[in-house]
């Protein structure tokens, strides 16, 4: 769009919204013949009249004011673009405080947060590392890592940024002992190790014989409250588990722990990164935001 086009949309906008060449000349810091040559060259190029002109007062016509409405949507997107150019060019810094999962977060995000905190010298950062949902607004937290369903809060704004996948596995002297298991039927006649708190074992997110996904209930002999344990009690031999890949990788590839039923790796919790609702980012939560989604397009416990 030649700039004299755009010119002529400013001015356009502001007669309609101020009532008068004079009122939008003043906006535009024009003189109000100056607004007049602008919107009649628009005119001419459109070939349409857009204003009805009295001596008194100026009102759109109808295709004037359809014309209107599409140049604010337009002008207000263009000021969302700049604004947001702006947020990104701006240096992060001042003091942000984060909450994120205890051993997700220590294993997964803080990498992350800590070559931010590497980056830039003036960002001040507070991380809270525990697995009780907080609640954002009340306790003044800029920015979270959340594991599963999000709230139904207009409050929060939400980004994905990964999709957890998680193995059955267990560690080979196990399976030498008590033989490898063919189907999820199959575990059955196995110890299983199952994530559990107050009396209640999560179910597993399986694909079954059939290919469709479905929930598992294991009947677990050992039922831990937390992920790490669990991967501690899989490798000393305890039983069969299921673990996200996150968890286990590492074991994984040292051969310390082998996958059972590899096909019913699945994607079973999707994480967000949520924060407070605003009009616009800042520069400081927009900075890890971005660097979270880049870090978890291709995390690296997940390749291969």
């Amino acid at each position: 769009m030649e700039p004299a086009s755009l010119q002529g949309i400013l001015a356009f906008v502001q007669a309609v919204d101020a009532g008068s060449f004079t009122g939008a000349g003043e906006r535009l810091h024009v003189t109000k013949s100056a607004v007049g040559k602008s919107i009649a060259q628009l005119e001419q190029r459109l070939g349409v009249r857009l204003l009805n002109r009295t001596t008194r007062s100026l009102s759109p016509t109808s295709e004037g004011f359809s014309y209107y409405e599409a140049c604010v949507r337009a002008l207000t997107e263009i000021e969302a673009a700049q604004s947001l150019i702006a947020s990104r060019r701006q240096v992060p810094s001042g003091r942000l405080r984060v909450d994120v999962p205890l051993a997700f977060g220590r294993r997964c995000v803080a990498p992350v947060l800590f070559d931010i905190s590497r980056q830039f010298p003036d960002l001040t950062m507070e991380i809270s590392f525990n697995d009780r949902r907080v609640d954002l607004i009340e306790e003044g937290i800029d920015l979270a890592v959340r594991m599963g369903d999000l709230d139904d809060s207009l409050s929060l704004a939400a980004r994905r940024i990964y999709a957890q996948r998680s193995a059955i596995c267990a560690a080979p002297a196990y399976l030498e002992t008590h033989g490898r298991p063919q189907s999820i039927e199959d575990l059955a006649s196995h110890s299983v190790i199952g994530y559990g708190r107050n009396g209640i074992v999560h179910p597993w997110t399986v694909r079954h014989t059939d290919g469709h996904l479905g929930k598992f209930q294991p009947r677990a002999r050992l039922i831990l409250g937390h992920g790490e344990p669990m991967l501690d009690a899989v490798l000393a031999g305890c039983g069969i588990t299921y673990l996200p890949t996150w968890l286990v990788a590492d074991s994984l590839k040292r051969g310390e722990l082998e996958m059972v039923l590899s096909d019913c790796l699945v994607e079973n919790t999707i994480v967000h990164a949520v924060w407070p609702v605003t009009r616009n980012l800042t520069p400081k939560v927009r900075v890890v935001v971005d660097a979270l989604v880049a870090h978890f397009s291709a995390p690296p416990w997940d390749a291969g």
